[in-house]
């Protein structure tokens, strides 16, 4: 039983939103059920997948928290 964990970060896809919406998590499930099955055979019901949202603040690269590293680089 394959269980997947998925993090995205709590951002949104587009402007204005500020999450990952519940259609784009299905798409996601979906996706994610499908290629394992595809590829190790596992039946649909027995995959289980978790989606889970990191807020901005609790990540980061360069050595430096999310928004500061954005801000240094001219992004957001």
């Amino acid at each position: 039983m394959p269980i997947v964990t998925i993090q995205v970060t709590r951002e949104g896809t587009r402007p204005g939103a500020d999450s990952v919406t519940a259609q784009e998590k299905a798409q996601l499930i979906k996706g994610v059920s499908h290629l394992l099955l595809d590829v190790l055979n596992k039946p649909l019901e027995a995959t289980f997948v978790i989606i889970q949202e990191v807020e901005t603040e609790n990540w980061g690269w360069g050595g430096l928290p999310t928004d500061e590293y954005r801000k240094q680089k001219g992004w957001k």
